[in-house]
């Protein structure tokens, strides 16, 4: 290179190096900007305790199972869980060999995690009407008061056997769909309700302030047990524990009874908000009295909807499941919140009180609720 191509070129370099000078800072201020903003995101999403793959679950109906659950049902004909026989299913909780020690292990874990959720949920300290504070814009305050563990529910679950819906978390779908207790003691533990896992912080995080909270209870005596609690009386309760008020329950029965005698049963807390409809239900689809179409299609996405099933007739429970299933006009996925549904199979733990009533297999069951599940419709067994 000559002096005069030198000289040329040390001002060209100078250029650069200015340019750098003054490009470098900016980018680096842009940087930092970038990371600021990202920080702030993930600290408001830890504040309000969704997590990233909670946000995608949230938007992707199909539920993620644990392991136990997923073996189950990848292995429902060699548990003989196919066979109308009357298969007993308790083994799972109890043999080893009638699953695999890792399987029994993990239901082991999961049995002591359900101990102490059920623990943590008789002791919570109840929330007052959730909605007064969403109505003023104070939703996240009321949803946080909600969270059971610093991680959310699945913290109390160690043993990651929940299942994960569009509703958040849920007990996984495992036999002899009731408490396990059953067993070892069917009569002291065949009504229990325990088992049942709700995500009540995540259902709070989707209510608007215009939502409204409706229960429809197909098969609604409220006497049937007994002197004994009624188990929609339990569950009610547990949801106004943690501040979900229902504004309409809608109880149908087929079985006549005088109205004194049904709210004489009924606690005064729910004369308000109940709607006693004595007549059975139809599945005849466009029918008034299919409370499918006339009741829960009627309802907005952004209300919190919860449907019970249990009216003990197998033709029109089934029929009225398969609507919701199938849902040929894609609105149950979006409308109900939670669906509990009580199907009477050939189970060998609960043949004698189910009796002639059993149609359909263990395995019918697991996978009818399995996809019930994967609809975006998060199912319960109902006892």
């Amino acid at each position: 290179m000559t002096n005069a191509s030198r000289r040329l070129h040390c001002p060209r370099l100078l250029l650069v190096g200015c340019l750098i000078a003054i490009a470098l800072p900016l980018l680096v201020r842009e940087h930092e900007q970038t990371i600021a903003l990202v920080r702030e995101q993930i600290a408001a999403a830890r504040e309000q305790g969704v997590s990233k793959r909670e946000q995608v679950a949230e938007r992707t109906p199909f539920n993620k199972t644990g392991s136990a659950e997923q073996y189950i049902m990848n292995n429902l004909d060699k548990l003989g869980f196919g066979r109308d026989d009357n298969p007993r299913t308790c083994g799972v909780w109890t043999d080893p060999d009638f699953t695999t020690p890792e399987v029994l292990d993990s239901l082991n874990k999961y049995a002591k995690d359900l101990e102490n959720y059920t623990q943590i949920m008789e002791s919570f300290d109840p929330v007052p009407n959730l909605m007064d504070k969403i109505r003023h814009n104070k939703g996240d305050d009321v949803c946080n008061s909600l969270r059971l563990h610093p991680d959310g529910i699945a913290g109390l679950f160690p043993s990651e056997q929940l299942s994960f819906t569009s509703s958040g978390y849920a007990e996984p779908l495992l036999p002899p769909m009731r408490h396990h207790a059953m067993c070892k003691n069917r009569r002291a533990n065949i009504m229990r309700l325990d088992y049942l896992v709700h995500d009540f912080e995540f259902m709070c995080r989707k209510l608007k302030p215009t939502s409204r909270l409706v229960l429809l209870d197909m098969g609604a005596s409220l006497d049937f047990h007994g002197k004994k609690d009624q188990p929609i009386i339990t569950l009610l309760r547990q949801y106004e524990k943690m501040g979900f008020i229902f504004d309409h329950i809608y109880g149908f029965e087929v079985v006549e009874k005088k109205p004194e005698d049904v709210f004489d049963l009924l606690p005064e807390e729910y004369m308000k908000s109940y709607h006693w409809i004595n007549v059975g239900v139809t599945a005849k689809e466009g029918d008034k009295l299919n409370p499918l179409h006339s009741i829960i299609k009627t309802l907005d996405v952004d209300d919190f909807v919860v449907v019970k099933l249990d009216i003990d007739t197998p033709s029109i429970e089934f029929a009225l499941v398969s609507q919701i299933l199938h849902d040929k006009d894609g609105v149950y996925g979006n409308l109900i919140d939670q669906f509990y549904f009580e199907y009477h199979v050939h189970l060998g733990e609960l043949a004698g009180p189910w009796g002639r009533t059993m149609n359909g297999t263990v395995k019918d069951s697991l996978e009818l609720f399995s996809k019930l599940r994967a609809k975006g419709i998060p199912a319960h067994f109902w006892p």
